[in-house]
């Protein structure tokens, strides 16, 4: 299990799905996230759903239990090199309370489920997991995403978007210094305004002018 944690809008989501595809290109990645305060019910019924399984969900928790831990020590045998682990990628993780979060602990301690577990969150999220001593002895990596360097920003940003990718290393400072501030969301809107700007002025580039139009139209 390992902990992907940070400020809104710092790329997390978009950091674990590119790892995910490079290192697991034909792997078996099941996706969940939670938008409310999940119980161990919803997590059951999220997980369910997420595995595809057939048929109602089972009413009874022991039931529902055994359905669940049977179908993780069901892997696919058809994927490139055999048997893999499972994963679970849970987004929004800053959701879960104390009960959803052992809950996926005593899922993960079944030995036949050979499960990976990614969550990925809020800060909020690592909190409640250092509250809960169990799981969070469990957990092998946390990483922290913050705010891009300045530095940081001229590596990644040209490779992050076409739109970035011949622009002047100046005007990508300027943007970052007036509207993104290290912010990957920030700049995906910005390029969402800006992409369109340039085909309809002919540019072949960003400038200035056209970033300042496209800073008055963020939210």
């Amino acid at each position: 299990m390992m902990c992907i944690h940070g400020g809104a809008g710092f790329g997390r989501t978009l950091a674990v799905n590119i790892c995910l595809r490079g290192l697991e290109p034909h792997g078996d990645v099941r996706k969940i996230a939670f938008r409310a305060r999940p119980t161990a019910r919803a997590v059951r019924h999220g997980l369910f759903t997420a595995l595809g399984l057939a048929g109602e969900p089972p009413r009874h928790p022991g039931e529902f239990d055994r359905l669940l831990k049977t179908a993780l020590a069901e892997r696919p045998s058809h994927l490139p090199g055999g048997q893999r682990p499972r994963t679970f990628l849970v987004d929004e993780a800053q959701w879960l309370n104390g009960e959803a979060f052992e809950y996926f602990r005593c899922l993960w301690d079944e030995p036949s489920a050979h499960l990976a577990i990614v969550f990925v969150g809020g800060e909020g999220c690592h909190t409640v997991l250092r509250r809960e001593p169990m799981l969070s002895s469990r957990i092998f990596i946390r990483q922290h995403f913050t705010r891009l360097t300045p530095g940081e920003v001229l590596e990644a940003i040209p490779l992050f978007h076409p739109v970035w990718a011949d622009a002047d290393p100046g005007d990508i400072a300027f943007a970052d210094q007036h509207a993104a501030h290290g912010d990957f969301r920030a700049r995906a809107q910005l390029a969402a305004h800006t992409r369109p700007a340039l085909a309809r002025t002919g540019r072949s580039h960003v400038d200035r002018e056209l970033l300042r139009w496209a800073f008055s139209r963020l939210a």
